[in-house]
Formats: C-alpha cells, sequence, structure tokens
C-alpha cells in the first residue's frame, strides 16, 4: 500500500489545454460561431473563458454578441463546430502528458479526468486517448454536463474524489487554468498548474513549464512542499 506522504491517492487532470493541446479548436469554433453572429472574439475574450463550462462560455458569448437570451442557442452552436473539430483533427498531446498517464498506470495510482468539456466531446477524444495510453487511462470520468455546478465551483473534483472513493486533500489535480486551478484549491486538493495560456497566479498552486519527464509522486511532494512554504 501506497504512503500518503509518498504519492497521491489518485491523480485528478484536466483535458483541454492540460491532457491535449486543444485550445486551438476551441479558438477557431469560437470565432465560426462569433462570425456568425456579425461579431468577433479576441484573445482577452479566449483567456477570460480557458477552462470555464459550457454554460459560462456560451453566456459570455451570447453578451458579447448583445442576445444574453439566445444564449442556450449559442451554446449548442459551440457544442457542434468544437464536436466537428475534435472528430475530424484530433488535438495533440501536451508534452509529457502520455507518459505521465502511464506512469499513474505503472505506480498504480487511480486517476481521474476532471474536465468543464460535455460528454459528447470528451468522447471525441478517449478513443484515441486510450488507444496511445494504452487501456483505460480513467477510473473516472467527470464532465461539465455530469455535475450541477461546473468548475470554479469544487463540484467537479469533490465529485471525482468520491467516486474514486478518496478525500480531496489526498488527490493531486493537475490544471492549467485560473478557473480549474480555482476548482481543485476549492475542493481541497493539492494542485499543479501547468498554464498554457493564462497566466496563474495563486501561490497555493505549484506552477510547472511542462509534464515532460514528470512523475506523479515527484510532483505530489513538490506541490506539497510549496503550500506548505
Amino acid at each position: 500500500m501506497r504512503e500518503r506522504s509518498n504519492a497521491p491517492a489518485a491523480v485528478l487532470v484536466d483535458l483541454d489545454g492540460t491532457l491535449v493541446d486543444s485550445e486551438p479548436v476551441w479558438w477557431e469554433a469560437q470565432n465560426e460561431v462569433m462570425s456568425s453572429w456579425g461579431s468577433s472574439w479576441t484573445t482577452p475574450d479566449h483567456t477570460y473563458c480557458l477552462g470555464g463550462p459550457l454554460e459560462r462560455v456560451s453566456g459570455y458569448m451570447a453578451d458579447r454578441i448583445g442576445a444574453p437570451a439566445r444564449a442556450e442557442e449559442v451554446g449548442r452552436q459551440l457544442l457542434s463546430a468544437v464536436e466537428m473539430r475534435m472528430r475530424s483533427q484530433p488535438p495533440r498531446w501536451q508534452p509529457g502528458a502520455v507518459n505521465f498517464l502511464r506512469a499513474c498506470r505503472r505506480s498504480e495510482i487511480p486517476t481521474g479526468l476532471v474536465t468543464a468539456a460535455w460528454r459528447i466531446l470528451v468522447d471525441a477524444s478517449l478513443e484515441r486517448i486510450r488507444a496511445d495510453v494504452g487501456g483505460a487511462p480513467f477510473d473516472v470520468v467527470v464532465t461539465g454536463d455530469s455535475v450541477t455546478a461546473g468548475k470554479p465551483h469544487p463540484e467537479p473534483y469533490e465529485a471525482a474524489a468520491h467516486a474514486i472513493g478518496v478525500s480531496p486533500q489526498d488527490c493531486l489535480a493537475v490544471e492549467d487554468s485560473p478557473i480549474g486551478v480555482q476548482s481543485a484549491l476549492t475542493a481541497g486538493c493539492v494542485v499543479v498548474a501547468v498554464p498554457q495560456g493564462a497566466r496563474i497566479d495563486d501561490a497555493n498552486a505549484l506552477v510547472v513549464d511542462t509534464l515532460e519527464n514528470r512523475q506523479p509522486q515527484e510532483l505530489w511532494l513538490d506541490a506539497r512542499r510549496h503550500r506548505r512554504l
């Protein structure tokens, strides 16, 4: 049995931006949807929405086009545009992500995918993830449409930890966005941030440049030491 001081009880990982470089897909889809409404999409808009659930993103987009009552319609358009791109051209892995998941499996550390994306989009990526990692990569999958309150609320990380049968405080969470980091920290997880498109300023999260050549046990110990400083 693993000692809690040496390894996490579970590793909970975000998908978009953390494991796969899907932000360009979202950028293209958001631009397409906004253009169809005669509006535009900027880098600050994209950065603001990073890591957020579909409802938050579509609500923001609807406000930007001056039609807040049409948020649900905008959300359906965005979901369709992203799914089409995900299935036709799956996003690339982030550096080190595949080997990091394999290391969790070798170490027999349970893993959970905790994403703001809806299940239909996650399913578009899971088949490739299984093939590249070699078998089922996650013990639990929590999606944006499987929880009542999405990120930055702690519910997604709490739900993943409880489904695995462990406390969030004993879990290592890996995120790339401020919204995701807030969700994991509020749930009580030990958090490592691998920023891709937005600055992570929360001092309670250990910020690293990449997952390349990183082991889950190493990140767990480093992040716990960082949190105590």
